[in-house]
């Protein structure tokens, strides 16, 4: 009878551990305003250029390399050893290093003192490496515990957007994204949200740089809100007679896509499209249909074997014209995903 009371009251403890810890949670979530100022310029650059470079990268917080299985999409482990996230590291550097010649660089998935990373601060790192280079970070997860999985929790996580430029910007504004999990759950995941960088043109109008992380692991309901407010953003700028490219990781594919992989097979599970016409009729979706820049982690990467996708691309306005666009193939040796580079130009 004693053993049963221990146990009980073992249990209750438990319980009781695990409402504290829910509690202490909901109230230290990260709770952004719906726009928040990032940076601002009085002696922004006018851009009396017409033709720009830009690259977009989700870096994998430098935790998924080829070698990697993760649990979010079906495999056991949870991270990589730390010897193995440095040389990622260092090699996403290295390779960051080769796109200092072109005009934007929109990052996604950059750490800060994140456990999974092994607490690098990957946004310094960059921002060191691209020095003379304007720097804005979005801040999209911040959780001082996340518990999942159990048996080996992720632990402490601050992520977000990395959007570099060789202009300065006038203003840089962090949009959060509308919806989110329900609770508990929501207080855990991303805050999903997206850079607008907004650059002076001749004639009081603005190139507007929109650097985006749609969501994921969901069941299209949260990706359909944020692609319906987004849009709102994107038609109003363009009405206001400003040039908008948007790019990074929508977590789905472009309208219209129809893949053309020499050796990697397409990924067809959850296979979700973006609405042809998307936001209205007149703009462009920038894409290489030959070089997949995702991969499913459910096991380590192998050419022909693992699914694959595009899900990283770009969305011109129609005053914008694509003049190239190309996939870096990297064999996903260092994230999951691969860059995309494009090349564009004011009609």
């Amino acid at each position: 009878m004693k053993v049963l009371k221990y146990l009980l009251w073992i249990v209750v403890a438990l319980i009781a551990l695990f409402l504290v810890f829910l509690l202490y949670a909901t109230i230290d979530n990260y709770n952004p305003d719906p726009v928040e100022t990032v940076d601002t310029a009085e002696n922004a650059d006018v851009i009396t250029d017409s033709t720009f470079s830009i690259v977009t990268w989700n870096l994998g917080y430098a935790g998924l390399d080829s070698t990697m299985d993760f649990f979010y999409d079906g495999g056991e482990r949870v991270r990589p050893e730390q010897e193995e996230v440095s040389r990622n590291i260092q090699k996403i550097l290295v390779q960051l290093e080769t796109y200092r010649e072109h005009d934007f660089v929109l990052l996604q998935e950059v750490d800060k003192q994140s456990k999974r990373s092994y607490r690098n601060d990957m946004y310094a790192m960059i921002a060191g490496l691209f020095a003379d280079y304007h720097t804005a970070f979005g801040k999209n997860y911040d959780v001082a515990f996340v518990p999942l999985p159990p048996t080996e929790p992720m632990g402490k996580v601050v992520s977000g957007l990395q959007t570099l430029s060789a202009y300065t910007p006038a203003e840089v504004t962090r949009h959060s994204f509308p919806g989110n999990y329900s609770w508990p759950m929501s207080i855990f995941m991303l805050d999903r949200c997206f850079l607008v960088n907004r650059y002076p043109l001749p004639g009081d109008k603005e190139l507007v740089v929109i650097n985006t992380h749609n969501s994921a692991y969901d069941d299209g309901t949260l990706r359909q809100q944020q692609m319906d407010f987004l849009k709102k953003i994107l038609l109003e700028e363009y009405a206001a007679g400003n040039y908008v490219v948007a790019g990074g990781d929508w977590n789905q594919s472009p309208a219209g896509f129809d893949p053309e992989f020499p050796e990697d097979i397409f990924d067809t599970e959850d296979l979700t499209y973006i609405g042809d016409r998307y936001p209205n009729a007149g703009w462009t979706w920038a894409y290489d249909p030959v070089i997949p820049t995702n991969r499913r982690v459910l096991r380590p990467y192998t050419r022909g074997e693992s699914p694959t996708t595009v899900i990283d691309f770009f969305l011109l306005s129609p005053n914008l014209e694509l003049t190239g666009i190309s996939g870096e193939d990297l064999r996903f040796a260092w994230s999951d995903h691969h860059p995309v580079i494009m090349h564009f130009k004011i009609n």
